[in-house]
């Protein structure tokens, strides 16, 4: 059975840094690609005129990506601004006078996830939750008790099937292609087993740090921001068994089946670190311990990948601002040929950032009369400067009710069971300096031969 086409688009927190840097955006993409109909109802804090939320989207496109005018003069033509007062019920009317004859809305929440239910309830309260969708930004949650109570909140005003919660990693076009390689290219699945592989290192590098983001990230850290969503969910499209049916359900269970196969952390897994400095941010807590931080390591119990260790470093403040993952293949134990040592392992890299691709290292003989060799990458795959951005990709995916890229409930609440014994003061916060690959301490948890750094 086909699934209904959203035939509107309300998005709540439309006057906030998300809706300026990746939604306006993502709304003149899908103008564009004619992948929105209907009414776009933008819902903020602020009592604003709708001349006023049409030059506060170009003013978000002009700095953002660009203006483009046709698609920018559709969008103007959809936009519609309601003022929230989540203690006035009258406020969700108004969403429901400005949708007009629209009856399948796609509501899209980018707020914090302590007035989720609050938005559910206004919503069906006021007729606009059957027949609609719900897509909910992260962290849903802050642990895994309050994602379970949180879905279970929602549940009498939206079914399980109508709730998307959003990770804009699983948009990503290189994080998909991980997932698309690994089942159309059968000689490289085959070896990405604990049979062949000695280990597996991500890498979440930023330079900057928290940029004005101090009052919410000292109440969240590394930990919460990206290790429990995005890199966890990197290692679900890493090693998840791929699933023989087609379509969104398959897809998103073996992700989530991987999760609950993940070990929960210990304190001996980790090591967190705070830049020098941090500490006088404005916005930030006297004596804060949160973490800018962290490397962990992390095991799967499960046939495919028992005895394999999967490393995990994130932070602000780093040498480089790079996301990639690296799969280790076992090497050779001895010499090759007339070499005196053995040759370096072979290498699988997905890199995810703005110069993305697929590469492999491996070894091949140097020029000359020696049967020496030297180690060369060979890049499969770089990432087209026009790929669909993660929000164009994952609202219109929503819309049309697919939700292949969207975290489930199970996986939501099995990526909070991993990660909450080591949230918060369970370990130090080591200093480091800024430009560093984190504390001294750290070196602790690294892969055999040591971490391979960014470029």
């Amino acid at each position: 059975m086909t699934a209904t086409r959203s035939d509107a688009l309300v998005f709540f927190g439309a006057t906030g840094d998300l809706a300026a840097k990746q939604i306006f955006p993502a709304l003149q993409a899908l103008v564009r690609r004619k992948r929105l109909d209907g009414p776009v109802v933008a819902v903020g804090r602020k009592a604003m005129s709708k001349d006023e939320i049409i030059a506060l989207a170009k003013k978000s496109l002009t700095e953002h990506g660009g203006v483009d005018e046709a698609a920018f003069g559709g969008l103007s033509e959809k936009l519609r601004y309601v003022a929230i007062d989540f203690d006035d019920a009258s406020t969700f009317a108004r969403i429901r006078e400005a949708l007009g004859d629209a009856r399948h809305p796609l509501h899209y929440v980018a707020l914090p996830p302590d007035v989720f239910e609050q938005v559910a309830k206004g919503l069906a309260a006021a007729g606009l939750a059957e027949g609609a969708r719900l897509v909910l930004e992260k962290p849903f949650g802050h642990d895994a008790e309050s994602a379970k109570a949180l879905s279970a909140a929602l549940h009498p005003h939206f079914p399980e099937e109508s709730i998307f919660r959003i990770d804009h990693f699983l948009g990503k076009e290189p994080v998909e292609n991980i997932v698309y390689f690994r089942a159309a290219n059968p000689l490289f699945e085959a070896v990405l087993t604990n049979q062949h592989v000695q280990s597996v290192q991500i890498t979440m590098a930023e330079t900057f740090g928290v940029e004005g983001r101090a009052a919410f990230y000292d109440g969240v850290g590394a930990i919460r921001d990206v290790v429990q969503n995005h890199l966890l969910e990197l290692i679900a499209c890493l090693t998840l068994e791929l699933p023989d049916e087609p379509g969104h359900a398959g897809l998103r269970a073996a992700r989530a089946r991987v999760l609950t196969q993940l070990q929960t952390l210990s304190p001996n897994d980790i090591v967190r670190g705070q830049v020098k400095g941090y500490a006088k941010e404005k916005g930030v807590k006297d004596g804060s311990t949160t973490e800018t931080f962290a490397v962990l390591r992390l095991a799967l119990e499960n046939d495919r990948w028992r005895g394999v260790p999967f490393f995990l470093r994130a932070g602000k403040s780093l040498p480089v601002t790079a996301t990639e993952a690296v799969v280790t293949f076992k090497p050779s134990r001895k010499p090759v040929l007339e070499e005196t040592a053995s040759p370096p392992p072979n290498r699988l890299t997905f890199r995810l950032g703005s110069e993305a691709s697929i590469a492999i290292a491996s070894n091949v003989k140097k020029d000359g009369e020696s049967l020496v060799g030297t180690s060369k990458e060979l890049a499969l795959h770089l990432a087209s400067p026009d790929a669909l951005k993660p929000y164009d990709r994952l609202l219109g995916d929503a819309m049309n009710g697919d939700a292949s890229f969207f975290a489930s409930k199970e996986a939501a609440e099995e990526s909070w069971r991993i990660v909450d014994p080591v949230i918060g003061d369970v370990t130090p916060a080591h200093a480091y300096e800024k430009g560093t690959w984190g504390p001294a301490e750290a070196a602790k948890i690294a892969p055999e031969g040591g971490w391979l750094d960014p470029r």
